[in-house]
């Protein structure tokens, strides 16, 4: 099949299936089809796998300006005000809407009408929505039956994005789409659409330990690097600090609930190590307790924590994470009873691609929603539960924008991959150099960093931008090679954007720059023929 042939035609195209490309699905079929690519099953997402909940004021205890300051607070300075203060007002109307469609979410015991509103580090009033420790997925399968039963949607699973498809318009740079590769037929094709939705998700599977499923491949980041888009923050990257430590697990997160419920941190020796540390103690916003259990295992030459849950006892703890207890229990660990082994893993990525509140990129007809975006509302540090509500938010108003049709002739398709068949050997090869770009990243961009250990990130990275680059100019394409070229792209965009911030502010610690600047700046981000160019700009600008 011919590269250059367009095989899908649309009104909108979305990319990614989680709670971002769902609910912008949704809100922008009133203006004609919308075509949904998922790269695996239209469940496999982050939002499906999110314990926690949502934070929105609900409380006559809580306010708008409570949520605001609190999200200040834990952003270290590099919050958007006015974008902050915008989405915490649409929490209550977007709980309605969600409870509208379907959604059920936990209530206190004998009260049909009040919300059992959870705590979470770095909250300092009780406002996290939840069902359980199965919020995402509560949110994830309500959106899907909506999708499913609207006739100007459609989903193709299986259908991994490779590139947008951009051209230059008379004003600017304008999107007509994008090109994609069907994995089980090996295909290539092309989508052609006046507005494109990145809700790709994260970058989680950059670092060798993360909290994220497989597919956070940072796809999305990369395809919008390579359009020419501005990418913020994107060194601030969140470690949960409380992922299991477990030879037999797979990135399974121990939600910050658990602690919102009166669980404390303990070392190997007993010690609560964060009491006295922090007001908030094993609360307070995680980059703190990352970096402290960081700190306490390097200290006492520990592999792990304990996070300490017997205060909330085995039937509570059954109750209130019901997942999470049966989880722990396939390992032999109680939940309520036995101290539970926790290291932080790569969970978050605060930055992303450059939006307005409406999710427009500075693509025209391109728009971002979700953890591939950045629009300011995480700052330097994302306070607990506020990436379901800035997701939905971004998406419920860029869905209500009408789609321009293009005008003029259309552009060149995106370059297409290659067409030689691989090598024997090329499998054992991609492996491997996944394997090296996580450990690096795991290595030389994790919770402590310095000017030596960037440098040595950037050097590789670009080397293996350029190689696997070239590789799928090449050879066919394949999910593993496409993932690869993206990880490292974002990687190296990341390690960039690190060493041009020369201070410690929120999830970014330098060793060599332990001091917090006194003028907040946010990290501008863009791939050119150069490399990677950086510019860090004062917040009000």
């Amino acid at each position: 099949m011919s590269a250059h042939s367009v095989t899908h035609r649309c009104t909108t195209l979305v990319l990614g299936s989680g709670v971002a490309g769902l609910t912008y699905a949704l809100r922008a079929a009133q203006f004609g089809p919308v075509l949904i690519l998922t790269k695996k099953s239209r469940s496999d997402s982050s939002t499906n796998r999110a314990q926690g909940g949502l934070a929105a004021v609900l409380s006559p205890t809580d306010s708008f300006d409570l949520h605001v300051a609190d999200t200040l607070e834990a952003g270290a300075g590099l919050c958007r005000r006015d974008v902050v203060e915008a989405v915490v007002r649409e929490g209550p109307a977007l709980i309605r809407s969600l409870t509208e469609l379907g959604a059920t979410f936990a209530h206190r015991d004998g009260d049909s009408e009040g919300l059992d509103l959870g705590l979470e580090g770095g909250h300092s009033r009780r406002r996290i929505v939840h069902s359980k420790d199965r919020t995402g997925q509560e949110i994830e399968s309500t959106l899907l039956a909506a999708v499913a039963k609207h006739p100007e949607i459609t989903v193709l699973e299986q259908h991994l994005a490779l590139d947008l498809w951009v051209g230059a318009a008379e004003v600017g740079r304008r999107c007509y789409g994008a090109s994609f590769l069907d994995q089980e037929t090996g295909a290539t094709g092309l989508v052609r659409a006046d507005h494109t939705m990145l809700s790709t998700g994260g970058c989680g599977k950059v670092y060798r330990y993360t909290t994220n499923p497989d597919i956070a491949t940072a796809d999305g980041v990369a395809m919008a690097a390579r359009a020419g888009c501005s990418l913020g923050n994107m060194e601030m990257v969140q470690f949960h600090p409380t992922c299991l430590h477990h030879s037999e697990a797979k990135s399974f997160l121990i939600s910050e609930a658990v602690r919102g419920e009166g669980a404390v941190l303990r070392n190997l020796a007993g010690d609560e190590f964060m009491e006295g540390l922090h007001p908030l103690g094993s609360l307070a916003p995680r980059d703190v307790v990352a970096r402290e259990i960081d700190r306490e295992t390097k200290r006492r030459g520990d592999k792990f924590v304990l996070l300490d849950a017997s205060s909330i006892g085995e039937k509570r703890f059954r109750e209130r994470f019901p997942a999470i207890s049966a989880r722990l229990e396939t390992f032999g660990i109680v939940g309520g009873r036995d101290p539970i082994p926790v290291v932080p893993a790569a969970h978050y990525m605060c930055g992303g691609v450059v939006v307005d509140l409406d999710g427009r990129t500075e693509v025209e007809g391109l728009f971002a929603s979700g953890e591939v975006a950045f629009t300011g509302v995480h700052g330097a540090n994302r306070l607990a539960s506020n990436s379901l509500l800035e997701a939905s938010v971004l998406a419920e108003r860029a869905g209500g924008i009408t789609p321009q049709p293009a005008e003029g002739p259309e552009p060149p398709p995106p370059p297409p991959p290659g067409t030689d068949p691989p090598l024997p050997d090329q499998g054992v090869i991609l492996d491997h150099e996944w394997d090296a770009v996580r450990s690096l990243m795991l290595n030389y961009m994790g919770l402590v960093r310095s000017r030596g250990r960037l440098d040595r990130a950037v050097t590789r990275l670009a080397e293996m931008k350029e190689w696997s680059g070239d590789l799928y100019r090449t050879s066919q394409p394949s999910s593993d090679l496409t993932e690869l070229r993206n990880i490292s792209l974002a990687g190296l965009i990341m390690a960039t954007a690190a060493r041009a911030r020369e201070e410690s502010r929120g999830l970014h610690t330098r060793v060599d720059f332990p001091e917090t600047d006194p003028v907040p700046r946010e990290s501008w981000s863009r791939v050119g023929e150069g490399g990677v160019e950086v510019t860090l700009r004062p917040l009000e600008s």
